[in-house]
């Protein structure tokens, strides 16, 4: 916006209505969901915590609760904001000010629940505007003459009589969310847990020398924290006791196909195994003390369920059984009553929904369980408010997260404005409205290493790309030009491309939200496909290197390139099960390439032969015919991720070693493993996403590196 257009109005903040600006008729505050707007003291604010909101989009807001659920035109606003004579980009600026309010609400344009667009017209304000007084918002009215003094006097014992049944009828004010540090020390403390008195939280420390995890208990306040357990083996994802004398949690063992089950008194004391499961996804305890809710599985190949184990004497029922595509369900949490499990499943797709499943007072379900959410993105962590009707939970994207909240009845959920980005896993009171969240910090950047055909092998790695942001999957162009990349730099993810040196980076999406990656280049390097749950599921995109509008091929994640660059493979679930796939890079129809189930990713072979992937379910890198035939494994390795295919062989990360990770290559033509590099041991390869690409000359390796992880835990006070 110019000066001129700043100079019209001074900021609302502090400050008396301006000229345009309007009070409410009986009341300066204007109530709509949890948010209410102080109109006077120029201040938005939601459950009492004040919503911080720049001038243009303060005043669109209060034209739109001037008349609610009706149009208010692009040439109101422009009138309003913009009068004659200011000299401004009124589509941007206007745009601009429409996606700063919705970001304060928490709204979207996809999705509204507050503000809606209507295509050319102008916008409308859709929530039911009640404050308990009445809802219009009138300009204030400018007397023709003076009123007489028995007039003055009427009305002033008028207006202190309904001030005063007002006052006593107003609602109850929100007692302001106060977030501090809960904890700060060194390394990681995770999994929090609130005890049923609400006076101490149960949590897990990797120590002061980035150890193992152990368990510990704090007071809610100052205090050193008490060690209870101390194994050699991690230990987390606390759970109280109803009455709160013991701590249950899971132990895990580095190469274990298990972890354990284990309860100790909160004050220190003997442990109890309580049993085993496939794996720890968090623990509840039921609200009579008989059960731990818990994650496990009966088969290999099944996905996870929700289970019961009894804490007396170890015997397991099943409760959930999800669809067989999906990786299954989690975090289970008993509600207040005991009557209702709620859970998180992760779907098939890569998104996760909230469940409820309801119980019998003897563990056994009613019914098959309810989809309580509804929004296609991932779940970190989740419990009950103290009333049993709503549901707290952290969701969002790896590098942003934010908590919300939901009723157990249904609808939209709600974002807490009480914690920052990277809210993870959280523990609410059941005596108050204490909440303790795990506040993360995590950034990954590209780092460069000489590749098997660099001149000096031995030169020490140095950090390429980065940014404050999560910077990770770079890949060469095949013509060694540019290198593309994901980045969350401009505050979300998105695809950026910049020259072979790592200079000159230029941002190729704005998606502005959702979460997208895996980007790959065609083999003539004018094109970049890649993945995004933009629509709700994950689907392929394709975006010209040079920029542009990205067109949507086909639902699927991580594809890549034929190397005649007709087809471009990626994963797929449409026949039931986790399949490699192709696509007519123009579009056209799918044509599945894998037979046997769990291949999700896929590089063609330089001749156009084979292709080369991995498996969810299965260690090693696979090979197939691209036309029918039986695969094969041509390397043993673990994990998905952190492989490259060449021309010559395969780069790949091995994660197993004791003294740090080590990159390797696999040679097509002798069949051997050699060793390229070993790194140190405090070295953290970010090997949840394709994160290694080896230049077309083999002069460089990138990969993308862990450079900070840690975490502390937050204290909400009144947050609802």
């Amino acid at each position: 916006m110019s000066k001129a257009g700043v100079l019209h109005y001074a900021s609302h903040r502090g400050c008396p209505l301006q000229p345009g600006m309007h009070s409410a008729h009986s009341a300066s505050v204007v109530r709509f969901g949890a948010f209410e707007l102080d109109l006077h003291a120029g201040e938005l604010r939601k459950r009492g915590l004040k919503i911080r909101l720049q001038d243009q989009p303060f005043r669109i807001l209060v034209m739109l609760l001037e008349q609610p659920g009706l149009v208010v035109t692009r040439e109101q606003l422009h009138q309003k904001l913009w009068p004659d004579g200011t000299f401004v980009d009124f589509e941007h600026g206007l745009n601009a000010a429409i996606q700063r309010l919705r970001q304060a609400l928490g709204d979207s344009a996809e999705n509204s629940r507050f503000v809606e667009t209507l295509a050319r017209r102008g916008y409308r304000f859709m929530a039911v505007v009640d404050s308990g007084r009445p809802t219009e918002i009138a300009p204030v009215a400018t007397p023709r003459r003076k009123p007489g003094l028995r007039l003055i006097a009427g009305t002033a014992v008028l207006f202190t009589a309904a001030g005063i049944g007002l006052w006593f009828l107003r609602p109850a004010p929100h007692a302001t969310p106060k977030v501090v540090p809960l904890t700060s020390y060194p390394g990681r403390q995770i999994t929090p847990a609130i005890s049923p008195d609400g006076k101490q939280v149960a949590f897990a420390w990797d120590g002061e020398k980035d150890g193992n995890f152990d368990i510990y208990v704090k007071l809610l306040g100052a205090g050193v924290p008490l060690r209870l357990t101390g194994n050699s083996a991690e230990e987390y994802s606390p759970a109280w006791s109803p009455d709160g004398r013991h701590i249950a949690f899971c132990r895990g063992f580095s190469g274990s196909d298990h972890v354990e089950i284990w309860m100790i008194p909160a004050l220190g004391g003997a442990e109890r195994k309580l049993g085993e499961s496939a794996d720890c996804g968090g623990l509840s305890w039921s609200p009579d003390g008989k059960y731990l809710a818990l994650m496990d599985k009966n088969a290999p190949r099944e996905p996870y369920s929700i289970f019961l184990l009894s804490v007396e004497t170890g015997d397991k029922q099943k409760l959930t059984s999800p669809p067989i595509e999906s990786s299954g369900d989690e975090i289970p949490t008993f509600s207040p009553d005991g009557k209702t499990l709620a859970f998180d499943r992760y779907a098939s797709d890569l998104n996760e929904e909230i469940y409820l499943l309801s119980l019998t007072s003897d563990g056994r379900t009613l019914g098959e369980p309810r989809r309580l959410t509804h929004d296609k993105r991932l779940i970190f962590g989740l419990d009950w408010t103290a009333d049993g009707r709503s549901i707290v939970y952290s969701s969002g994207q790896i590098s942003s997260r934010s908590l919300w909240t939901i009723s157990t009845s249904g609808g939209a959920p709600e974002r807490l404005a009480v914690a920052d980005a990277n809210a993870g896993e959280l523990s609410t009171s059941r005596s108050g409205s204490r909440l303790v969240y795990e506040r993360e910090s995590y950034d990954t950047n590209i780092w460069r290493i000489p590749g098997p055909n660099s001149s000096d092998k031995k030169d020490a790695p140095s950090r390429f790309i980065a940014s404050t942001q999560p910077d990770a999957e770079p890949q060469f162009s095949p013509d060694g030009t540019k290198i593309v990349f994901s980045s969350s730099r401009s505050g979300n993810d998105e695809i950026w491309v910049c020259d072979r040196e790592g200079r000159n980076p230029a941002q190729l999406t704005s998606f502005a939200g959702p979460e997208l990656g895996s980007p790959r280049w065609s083999p003539d390097s004018r094109w970049i496909a890649f993945d995004s749950d933009k629509a709700g599921n994950y689907d392929i995109y394709v975006i010209s290197a040079d920029g542009g509008q990205p067109r949507r091929l086909t639902s699927g994640v991580r594809p890549s390139w034929s190397q005649d660059g007709r087809w471009i493979y990626f994963g797929s679930h449409r026949s039931g099960g986790w399949q490699i796939w192709k696509q007519p890079a123009k579009g056209g129809t799918a044509v599945q390439v894998t037979k046997t189930k769990g291949a999700r990713e896929a590089f063609e072979s330089l001749d156009g032969k084979s292709v080369y992937y991995t498996k969810l379910d299965a260690p090693g890198v696979w090979k197939a015919p691209v036309a029918d035939g039986e695969e094969i494994r041509v390397l043993d390795r673990d994990g998905q991720n952190g492989w490259a295919l060449t021309g010559q062989g395969i780069c790949f990360f091995d994660l197993r070693g004791s003294t740090g990770p080590a990159l390797k290559f696999y040679n097509f033509a002798t069949g051997k493993v050699t060793l390229l590099r070993e790194f140190s041991k405090d070295t953290r390869v970010e090997a949840g996403r394709t994160a290694l690409t080896v230049s077309p000359d083999g002069r460089w390796i990138l990969y993308t590196q862990i450079d900070q992880s840690a975490s502390n835990l937050m204290l909400v006070e009144n947050f609802r």
